[in-house]
């Protein structure tokens, strides 16, 4: 017996204290990875290569290996704690030098980006301004605050069953003022190019067997009224005659209105009386619009808007038909017997009054799905792909990274994703502290990817990952290894009283 035996034990248990402490320690800290002591026995070489009988030198750690076991996923409330569920680890920037990290928890920092305690900027794909994820190189992720631009509609669908059995109006012509000319009526909001919300109505009215005319409001009024009353924001004549009223009432001091409001008046009537006349309106309509725009124009006080209401109040011209539909006896839409219109219908909805945006909403109107069958009439699906301007309310991770923000306008746009790392051998990764690791040779490369994808765990937002430390076991570990230590201690114990035997030999 030597003292080397004994004092490599006592190396050995007191490293595999400090690392049992290490863990206890680290508990609470999320993400952390617990670590274990592995040992190795240590023999010395034989000068003539026979060993058999050697005792051995004793023990030496052959290395300290990091757990990476799955933590339990606990919640939180910050929007921004991501926990990982399952392999990968976030990748991170920090100055331009990349380090992993399993810990989760991340904010922003004044200038939008994703960020951990240490300043570290979380990386992912960033997106384009329409929203699309841009693939490629991983970039440290920014939170973009500014608003969604408005976006016209262009596109609307309705899909509705028309009841077979419906009888066909007991009046004509159409009207969309009157129920009793038209069988059933649908509501939904489009948008013009600057995100004001209009009302466009859809009529059907039963023409025949299969057959249905189909008509187009917008807030409320047909829309080649509406188109006809719209007239006058187009026409040269009364967008002069608008001008020089607002030049009027801004000058000091203002000019004669009522004059500027009499001829704003004239000219807005003559140009929705002409347009009425292009609509098919007969010489008494116009001139119904002519006198309700010099009645108009006449009164003291009056704005060139409230005008305009008061011109489009006497517009009555005939309804012309957007399109129409026809299905076969199996109550499908038929094709062949809408010939030669094809749908979608293309629709140009006025715009009306003056809102500063274009003077008509272009859109698709789509019917796809739609029946006739013998059941009641009814709106099965509606959607248009249009919006209103909208700021950032809140923002979350989703299981592919995806951070998706929701808009003040109900809509939702992604505003990055965030990628994940991982490698052929975890434990040859460094540690750096701070919850962070460095890649190593011993690793390997990373592989980079999506959360929920290939060998990726799923992220989980508002959660975190905790300690993967199981303190009762650690607690039992730290008495073993105690008890380690003292039983050296006891062989050096020992070797010394042999030794003191020898010295007092005589």
């Amino acid at each position: 017996m030597s003292f080397q035996q004994g004092l490599s034990g006592l190396n050995g248990a007191a490293k595999s204290l400090d690392v049992i402490g290490n863990n206890i320690a680290n508990a609470s800290t999320v993400g952390f990875k617990g670590s274990q002591a592995q040992f190795a026995d240590m023999y010395a070489n034989s000068l003539n290569g026979a060993g058999g009988n050697q005792a051995g030198i004793g023990v030496k750690v052959s290395q300290i290996a990091q757990q990476f076991t799955q933590g339990n996923i606990e919640s939180s409330n910050n929007p921004l704690d991501i926990a990982i569920n399952g392999a990968g680890f976030f990748r991170t920037d920090v100055n331009g030098d990349v380090q992993y990290s399993r810990n989760g928890q991340f904010s922003l920092d004044k200038n939008g980006f994703v960020i951990n305690a240490q300043g570290a900027k979380l990386t992912g794909y960033g997106v384009s301004d329409t929203g699309n994820i841009l693939t490629g190189s991983a970039v440290p992720l920014k939170i973009d605050n500014k608003d969604m631009d408005p976006l016209e509609t262009s596109r609307v669908d309705l899909k509705l069953n028309l009841d077979s059995r419906s009888p066909l109006p007991t009046k004509v012509p159409f009207s969309a003022t009157d129920p009793e000319t038209y069988n059933k009526q649908t509501s939904i909001d489009v948008f013009d190019s600057l995100g004001n919300s209009h009302v466009m109505s859809t009529y059907y009215v039963k023409t025949g067997p299969g057959a249905w005319d189909v008509y187009v409001g917008s807030d409320g009024v047909e829309m080649t009224n509406q188109a006809v009353a719209a007239a006058a924001q187009t026409d040269t004549a009364a967008t002069t005659a608008r001008t020089a009223f607002q030049t009027a009432s801004t000058a000091v001091p203002p000019g004669d209105l009522v004059a500027a409001a009499a001829a704003y008046a004239t000219a807005a009537g003559a140009a929705v009386a002409a347009a009425a006349g292009t609509a098919g309106a007969t010489a008494a309509q116009q001139t119904a619009i002519t006198t309700a725009a010099a009645s108009a124009g006449g009164t003291p006080g009056i704005t060139p808007g409230e005008i305009d209401k008061l011109i489009a109040a006497a517009v009555k011209v005939p309804a012309v038909r957007a399109g129409h539909l026809n299905f076969d006896t199996n109550g499908i839409l038929n094709a062949a017997a809408m010939a030669p219109q094809t749908l979608p219908l293309q629709i140009e909805l006025p715009v009306f009054p003056l809102t500063g945006a274009k003077p008509t909403i272009e859109f698709d109107l789509h019917f796809a799905g739609t029946t006739q069958y013998g059941d009641a009439t009814e709106e099965k699906k509606s959607s248009q792909d249009g919006y209103t301007a909208g700021n950032l309310q809140r923002f979350s991770a989703g299981p592919d990274g995806t951070i998706l923000g929701q808009y003040s306008n109900g809509e939702s746009r992604p505003l990055g994703q965030v990628v994940l790392a991982n490698f052929a051998n975890p434990n040859g990764l460094q540690p750096l502290g701070n919850n962070a690791w460095a890649q190593t040779p011993t690793s390997g490369n990373p592989l980079i990817g999506t959360p929920n994808s290939g060998s990726f765990g799923n992220l989980q937002a508002s959660a975190v990952e905790s300690s993967n430390v199981d303190l009762t076991a650690e607690l039992v570990n730290m008495i073993t290894a105690q008890r380690v230590y003292q039983a050296n201690a006891q062989t050096i114990k020992t070797q010394d009283s042999v030794l003191q035997t020898l010295v007092n030999l005589r």
